[in-house]
Protein backbone atom coordinates (compact mmCIF):
# COMPACT_ATOMS: atom_id res chain seq x y z
CA UNK A 1 0.00 0.00 0.00
CA UNK A 2 1.34 3.46 -0.93
CA UNK A 3 2.28 5.81 1.97
CA UNK A 4 -0.47 8.32 1.17
CA UNK A 5 -3.07 5.55 1.16
CA UNK A 6 -1.77 4.30 4.48
CA UNK A 7 -2.12 7.80 5.94
CA UNK A 8 -5.65 8.15 4.53
CA UNK A 9 -6.61 4.79 6.00
CA UNK A 10 -5.24 5.92 9.36
CA UNK A 11 -7.20 9.18 9.45
CA UNK A 12 -10.39 7.50 8.30
CA UNK A 13 -9.95 4.84 10.96
CA UNK A 14 -9.42 7.52 13.60
CA UNK A 15 -12.52 9.45 12.55
CA UNK A 16 -14.61 6.28 12.29
CA UNK A 17 -13.63 5.36 15.82
CA UNK A 18 -14.47 8.86 17.09
CA UNK A 19 -17.87 8.67 15.42
CA UNK A 20 -18.52 5.21 16.84
CA UNK A 21 -17.56 6.35 20.33
CA UNK A 22 -19.89 9.33 19.99
CA UNK A 23 -22.85 7.00 19.50
CA UNK A 24 -22.11 4.49 22.26
CA UNK A 25 -21.88 4.79 26.02
CA UNK A 26 -21.28 8.42 26.87
CA UNK A 27 -17.79 9.38 25.82
CA UNK A 28 -16.26 12.40 27.51
CA UNK A 29 -15.30 15.23 25.17
CA UNK A 30 -12.67 17.66 26.40
CA UNK A 31 -12.24 20.85 24.39
CA UNK A 32 -9.29 23.06 25.21
CA UNK A 33 -5.60 23.82 24.88
CA UNK A 34 -2.74 21.48 25.72
CA UNK A 35 -0.60 22.67 28.64
CA UNK A 36 1.77 19.70 28.81
CA UNK A 37 2.01 16.28 27.22
CA UNK A 38 4.26 13.25 27.21
CA UNK A 39 3.90 9.62 26.21
CA UNK A 40 1.69 8.81 29.20
CA UNK A 41 -0.25 11.90 30.27
CA UNK A 42 -1.73 15.10 28.90
CA UNK A 43 -2.82 18.21 30.78
CA UNK A 44 -5.36 20.47 29.13
CA UNK A 45 -6.93 23.78 30.05
CA UNK A 46 -10.55 23.28 29.05
CA UNK A 47 -12.57 26.08 27.49
CA UNK A 48 -14.27 26.72 30.83
CA UNK A 49 -10.88 27.27 32.47
CA UNK A 50 -10.68 23.95 34.31
CA UNK A 51 -7.45 21.98 34.29
CA UNK A 52 -7.95 18.40 33.10
CA UNK A 53 -5.34 15.66 33.30
CA UNK A 54 -5.80 12.59 31.12
CA UNK A 55 -3.86 9.40 30.57
CA UNK A 56 -2.78 8.91 26.96
CA UNK A 57 -3.78 5.64 25.31
CA UNK A 58 -0.76 3.83 23.81
CA UNK A 59 -2.55 3.65 20.46
CA UNK A 60 -4.07 7.14 20.61
CA UNK A 61 -5.52 8.28 17.29
CA UNK A 62 -4.73 11.81 16.11
CA UNK A 63 -6.45 13.71 13.32
CA UNK A 64 -5.60 17.17 12.00
CA UNK A 65 -8.51 19.62 11.73
CA UNK A 66 -8.05 22.04 8.85
CA UNK A 67 -9.99 25.10 7.75
CA UNK A 68 -11.84 24.85 4.45
CA UNK A 69 -14.55 26.82 2.63
CA UNK A 70 -18.25 26.59 1.90
CA UNK A 71 -17.28 26.42 -1.77
CA UNK A 72 -16.02 22.90 -1.04
CA UNK A 73 -19.57 21.84 -0.17
CA UNK A 74 -21.46 20.58 -3.21
CA UNK A 75 -24.75 18.75 -3.73
CA UNK A 76 -23.95 15.20 -2.69
CA UNK A 77 -21.23 16.15 -0.17
CA UNK A 78 -21.37 14.26 3.11
CA UNK A 79 -21.08 16.70 6.02
CA UNK A 80 -21.80 17.14 9.71
CA UNK A 81 -22.94 20.21 11.60
CA UNK A 82 -23.17 21.14 15.24
CA UNK A 83 -26.10 23.53 15.28
CA UNK A 84 -28.82 25.23 17.28
CA UNK A 85 -32.54 24.77 16.53
CA UNK A 86 -34.42 27.88 15.42
CA UNK A 87 -38.07 28.79 15.92
CA UNK A 88 -38.89 28.15 12.26
CA UNK A 89 -37.58 24.59 12.43
CA UNK A 90 -34.29 25.25 10.68
CA UNK A 91 -30.86 24.72 12.20
CA UNK A 92 -28.35 27.53 12.71
CA UNK A 93 -24.91 26.03 12.13
CA UNK A 94 -22.24 26.61 14.75
CA UNK A 95 -19.77 24.82 12.48
CA UNK A 96 -19.62 22.52 9.45
CA UNK A 97 -17.45 19.43 9.01
CA UNK A 98 -16.80 18.30 5.43
CA UNK A 99 -16.08 14.57 5.56
CA UNK A 100 -13.83 12.68 3.14
CA UNK A 101 -15.78 10.52 0.70
CA UNK A 102 -14.49 7.40 2.46
CA UNK A 103 -16.39 8.50 5.60
CA UNK A 104 -19.78 8.73 3.89
CA UNK A 105 -22.47 7.38 6.22
CA UNK A 106 -20.47 7.75 9.46
CA UNK A 107 -22.69 9.01 12.28
CA UNK A 108 -25.59 9.61 9.90
CA UNK A 109 -28.62 11.16 11.57
CA UNK A 110 -29.75 13.91 13.91
CA UNK A 111 -29.05 13.79 17.67
CA UNK A 112 -28.24 15.91 20.73
CA UNK A 113 -24.70 17.29 21.03
CA UNK A 114 -22.75 18.79 23.92
CA UNK A 115 -21.24 21.90 22.33
CA UNK A 116 -23.74 24.06 24.23
CA UNK A 117 -27.20 23.60 25.79
CA UNK A 118 -29.82 22.49 23.22
CA UNK A 119 -27.21 21.97 20.50
CA UNK A 120 -27.52 19.11 18.02
CA UNK A 121 -25.28 17.19 15.64
CA UNK A 122 -26.58 16.29 12.20
CA UNK A 123 -24.63 14.18 9.71
CA UNK A 124 -26.04 13.71 6.25
CA UNK A 125 -25.83 14.27 2.52
CA UNK A 126 -26.22 17.73 1.06
CA UNK A 127 -29.10 18.21 -1.32
CA UNK A 128 -29.62 21.80 -2.41
CA UNK A 129 -26.94 24.43 -1.73
CA UNK A 130 -28.08 28.06 -1.85
CA UNK A 131 -25.04 30.21 -1.20
CA UNK A 132 -26.55 33.38 -2.63
CA UNK A 133 -29.53 33.34 -0.29
CA UNK A 134 -28.17 33.19 3.23
CA UNK A 135 -25.90 30.14 2.71
CA UNK A 136 -28.61 27.53 3.15
CA UNK A 137 -28.08 23.77 2.90
CA UNK A 138 -30.64 20.97 2.66
CA UNK A 139 -29.16 18.10 4.67
CA UNK A 140 -30.69 14.66 4.16
CA UNK A 141 -30.19 11.59 6.34
CA UNK A 142 -31.86 8.19 6.59
CA UNK A 143 -34.65 9.31 8.93
CA UNK A 144 -35.35 12.79 7.60
CA UNK A 145 -34.08 16.13 6.39
CA UNK A 146 -32.99 19.40 7.95
CA UNK A 147 -32.52 22.87 6.54
CA UNK A 148 -29.24 24.33 7.79
CA UNK A 149 -28.46 28.04 7.73
CA UNK A 150 -24.70 28.67 7.71
CA UNK A 151 -23.68 32.11 9.05
CA UNK A 152 -20.76 33.87 7.39
CA UNK A 153 -18.65 33.42 10.52
CA UNK A 154 -19.42 29.72 11.05
CA UNK A 155 -16.15 27.73 10.88
CA UNK A 156 -15.98 25.12 8.13
CA UNK A 157 -13.39 22.37 8.55
CA UNK A 158 -12.19 19.10 7.13
CA UNK A 159 -9.84 16.35 8.27
CA UNK A 160 -6.33 15.14 7.39
CA UNK A 161 -3.92 12.52 8.72
CA UNK A 162 -1.81 13.49 11.74
CA UNK A 163 0.54 11.97 14.29
CA UNK A 164 1.05 12.48 18.04
CA UNK A 165 3.86 14.87 17.11
CA UNK A 166 1.14 17.52 16.63
CA UNK A 167 0.18 17.21 20.30
CA UNK A 168 2.31 19.99 21.74
CA UNK A 169 1.74 22.69 24.38
CA UNK A 170 -0.46 25.42 22.94
CA UNK A 171 -2.26 23.16 20.45
CA UNK A 172 -6.04 23.45 20.43
CA UNK A 173 -7.75 20.08 20.70
CA UNK A 174 -11.00 18.20 21.01
CA UNK A 175 -10.39 14.96 22.88
CA UNK A 176 -12.61 11.91 22.97
CA UNK A 177 -11.89 10.22 26.30
CA UNK A 178 -13.27 7.41 28.42
CA UNK A 179 -13.49 6.80 32.14
CA UNK A 180 -11.06 4.25 33.52
CA UNK A 181 -12.02 1.93 36.39
CA UNK A 182 -10.37 4.28 38.90
CA UNK A 183 -12.45 7.22 37.65
CA UNK A 184 -9.66 8.98 35.76
CA UNK A 185 -9.87 9.80 32.07
CA UNK A 186 -7.92 8.26 29.22
CA UNK A 187 -7.61 10.12 25.92
CA UNK A 188 -8.37 7.75 23.06
CA UNK A 189 -8.81 10.09 20.09
CA UNK A 190 -7.67 13.66 19.54
CA UNK A 191 -8.58 16.17 16.87
CA UNK A 192 -5.95 18.90 16.80
CA UNK A 193 -6.31 22.23 15.03
CA UNK A 194 -3.68 22.83 12.37
CA UNK A 195 -1.92 26.20 12.28
CA UNK A 196 -3.62 27.39 15.46
CA UNK A 197 -7.17 26.50 14.44
CA UNK A 198 -9.56 25.94 17.36
CA UNK A 199 -11.71 22.82 16.74
CA UNK A 200 -15.22 24.29 16.51
CA UNK A 201 -17.28 21.18 17.19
Amino acid sequence: MKPNRILLAAVVGCCLAMAALAQTAAPVRVRGTIDAVDAKTMTVTARDGQKVTLAVAPDIGVTAIIATSITDIKPGSYIGTAAMPQADGTLLAREIQVFPESMRGVGEGHRPWDLEPQSTMTNGTVGDVVVSQGRTLKLRYKDGEKTVVVPEKAPIITYAPATPAMLVPGAHVIITAAHQPDGTLIAQRVGVGKDGLVPPM
